[in-house]
């Protein structure tokens, strides 16, 4: 089975959906770019013409995620146990005054050597919702 420190030093290119529609029926696409680096992800995706960027750094726990989209603050997230995919971690973040939500981070590799990073948010009630999936095919 192929790891993350197997794709280190790796690009991809693809196609990175938004859905910012609470009914997560509809995405806004833009074009992105993955790296896989020895201790960390690097991407970039836009939206509205803006250049956006994140990290996903590895930690001993888990990982440490900084978007400039979603997470401008960086967000320790924790390694799931027992999960599949490359990287699997969960995280936290306030929303307001209620009680926090959920922010899961996904990075996987298809049979089809596609890499996917997939961002879900999750309601304090537990209920899951699609936020962000990146695509991209070896550059």
């Amino acid at each position: 089975m192929t790891t993350l420190l197997d794709l280190a030093g790796t690009t991809w290119t693809g196609r990175s959906e938004l859905w910012l529609d609470p009914l997560g029926d509809a995405a806004l696409i833009s074009d992105c770019a993955i790296t896989v680096l020895e201790g960390s992800i690097e991407y970039t995706w836009s939206h509205e013409g803006a250049a956006q960027r994140g990290t996903i750094a590895l930690t001993p726990r888990g990982a440490r995620f900084t978007d400039t989209f979603h997470a401008a603050v960086p967000m320790d997230c924790a390694a799931r146990p027992d999960a599949w995919g490359l990287v699997d971690v969960f995280g936290t973040y306030g929303a307001g005054d209620g009680p926090p939500w959920g922010w899961r981070i996904q990075v996987s590799l298809r049979p089809s050597d596609e890499l996917v990073v997939q961002m879900t948010n999750v309601t304090p009630w537990g209920e899951e919702g699609r936020a962000v999936r990146m695509v991209g095919a070896r550059g």
